[in-house]
């Protein structure tokens, strides 16, 4: 062997040629590994979740263990990075949920209420960390969180935004703070694709402004005005819903009155902004009591 060796290296200095020196492999970094959190992404071939993967594989405290999506999809048994159009992670994507839930730390999902709510059961049995930026939930479905919330915790927040969520605080007291005469309007806008309207994050304003009244939201939204309407009804909350294009997501509160107007509004232009939010909320969640959390307990606000 060594002659053969000793050979081949003589014919390559004869030809004028120098083997290339071989490149080393990196070496793992076990201590990052023991110290990441696991990251799994449900829907991780959609937008969201392929955003979620990005910034996953881009966060040194994150780890991306597992990506699924609904039986039958084109995405299952590719890689869950080369699909995010990032380098591969060595992750094929499934479609057991179990299998994922099992595997990571923390499951991070934005997808459609049913999923969700079987997802969060899944989270109760495997007891993992469960982070849901769905939108559309409705009472009866957030009940059912609650119930799944009693096994592990699951941070419920129709929208991630650090922004968002102060703004949130804001509208609640600004609405506290000016009498009922003061009519209040929501306007949202998003991209064509949103199935759902008004918008998860416009209800949470909603919410918040009723919470500042004292009022049901309930009771008193306005989600659509149409024809002879008649006048505005005292105390409506009223919610306006645009879609077109490629818009993230804006919001505006509008508080109204004889003479003068105020709004507050946010402006959303990177999805990035939910991805951070949904990883601080998981390192948040993780080793709490169960229970269901919101952005304004893992915010402090």
């Amino acid at each position: 062997m060594a002659k053969s060796s000793k050979t081949k290296s003589s014919r390559a200095k004869a030809s004028g040629k120098i083997a290339a020196p071989a490149i080393p492999r990196p070496t793992p970094d076990n201590s990052r590994l023991k110290s990441a959190l696991r990251i799994g992404v449900v829907g991780c071939a959609g937008r969201m979740g392929q955003m979620l993967v990005r910034a996953a594989a881009a966060n040194e405290r994150c780890l991306v263990v597992g990506g699924v999506e609904r039986a039958g999809s084109s995405a299952i048994g590719r890689d869950v990075g080369a699909l995010a159009g990032i380098d591969p992670l060595g992750v094929p994507v499934g479609s057991d949920a179990g299998d994922l839930f099992d595997a990571a730390d923390a499951v991070l999902e934005f997808t459609s209420p049913t999923a969700t709510l079987h997802h969060a059961e899944l989270a109760a049995k495997h007891r993992k960390v469960h982070i849901v930026g769905t939108t559309g939930l409705e009472a009866p479905q957030i009940a059912t969180l609650q119930r799944h919330a009693k096994q592990t915790a699951i941070v419920l927040a129709p929208n991630m935004s650090l922004g968002v969520n102060l703004l949130l605080r804001m509208v609640t007291q600004v609405a506290r703070s000016l009498d009922p005469d003061w009519d209040i309007e929501i306007v949202e806008m998003h991209h064509r694709h949103k199935v759902d309207a008004p918008s998860g994050t416009a209800l949470l304003f909603g919410r918040a402004a009723a919470a500042g009244r004292g009022a049901d939201l309930d009771k008193m939204a306005e989600r659509g005005r149409d024809g002879v309407t008649g006048a505005r009804k005292p105390g409506a909350i009223g919610f306006a819903a645009l879609r077109g294009g490629d818009v993230v997501g804006e919001h505006s509160v509008i508080f109204a009155a004889e003479g003068e107007r105020i709004e507050l509004t946010h402006k959303a232009t990177s999805r990035d902004i939910f991805a951070r939010g949904a990883f601080a909320a998981a390192r948040w969640a993780t080793g709490r009591k169960p229970g269901l959390y919101s952005m304004k307990d893992v915010l402090g606000i």
